[in-house]
């Protein structure tokens, strides 16, 4: 006799039984392992635990990411896409959370017919990030710093009964590899990462040149997109290079001399001068975009090119 089990009870068991590694993982893109724990927290995809070399090796043009080191990364799971308006909107109107007024974003300044660099705006924030195109509910929301993210993650927390947060600097590199070794997910040529990622493209060239290089094909979008209107990665996630960098539960270390080789978070606080952000945005030039660039920015740092996606450990 056949025996039916309720679909959140299969996905709890298949979790757990890969957890404990008693299940080879095999995720891929057609066919990730996800949860959802609540109505409005975000789909979450069941990352493998696994080993990787952290770090980029010394060939990798702009490289400043070293030692190369191994990491043990335990099983966890990671957002699909990056956290949307939508999904900040709800949680906003849950709590009445406000978000410090203010964000750096496009210059309103034309030279020649084209915006010149940024600018800070006090009459800017992540309702109203000064782009040139509509900002729609499915885009990433952006303008908020480290402590938004953290809130909105804490806020999942209460609401799902589970212990949502950042992943750790380790974790993302792990997640947005997805067993690859090349610079990007794709491989190892920028020119061909139009179909995987929103980034400084020949389009965002034409509408605001900052002089550096850029991604010589055309991703479709000058500024800001969608989440996953680009192929996922070999683990079923979206846009973890391009669109928007990701703040990480990380405080910013030099070098990796002294970082955990458990995949755990470097440890901050109030004392932290800066926190470690990933993956490159839109505007982001190809030697940024690598899978192993690190950015660093304080905790109060709202951007137009900055959001977040977040985690949660396996029960």
């Amino acid at each position: 006799m056949a025996v039916s089990l309720p679909m959140t009870l299969l996905v709890r068991i298949l979790c757990l039984a890969i957890f404990a590694g008693l299940l080879p993982m095999r995720v891929s893109a057609a066919s990730p392992i996800t949860i959802r724990d609540c109505a409005d927290c975000p789909e979450l995809v069941v990352v493998p635990r696994g080993r990787f070399m952290m770090g980029s090796d010394d060939g990798e043009v702009g490289r400043s990411e070293g030692p190369i080191h191994e990491v043990a990364i335990r099983a966890f799971a990671l957002a699909r896409t990056e956290v949307t308006v939508a999904d900040f909107r709800k949680f906003v109107a849950a709590t009445g959370y406000q978000v410090a007024s203010g964000c750096r974003v496009q210059s309103s300044t034309i030279v020649k017919g084209e915006r010149v660099g940024w600018e800070e705006r006090s009459d800017a924030g992540w309702q109203a990030p000064g782009f040139i195109a509509p900002l729609t509910e499915d885009m990433p929301v952006v303008c908020v710093g480290h402590g938004d993210a953290r809130a909105y993650a804490a806020w999942l927390s209460r609401v799902s009964g589970k212990a949502y947060r950042l992943p750790s600097e380790a974790e993302w590199e792990y997640a947005a590899r997805a067993g690859s070794r090349g610079i990007y997910p794709w491989g190892s040529n920028a020119d061909l990462g139009c179909e995987h990622a929103n980034a400084y493209d020949r389009s965002a060239r034409r509408q605001l040149d900052f002089g550096w290089g850029y991604v010589d094909c055309e991703d479709g979008y000058a500024e800001l997109a969608p989440v996953a209107r680009f192929k996922p990665n070999a683990w079923g996630l979206h846009d973890m290079i391009g669109n928007v960098w990701e703040w990480t539960a990380d405080c910013y270390r030099e070098t990796y001399e002294a970082t955990p080789r458990d995949g755990s978070a470097v440890a901050g606080g109030f004392e932290c001068a800066k926190w470690t952000v990933r993956g490159g945005g839109w505007m982001t030039r190809p030697s940024r975009n690598r899978l192993t660039f690190r950015g660093r920015d304080p905790v109060d740092a709202r951007y137009s090119y900055f959001g977040f996606r977040v985690a949660r450990d396996l029960d």
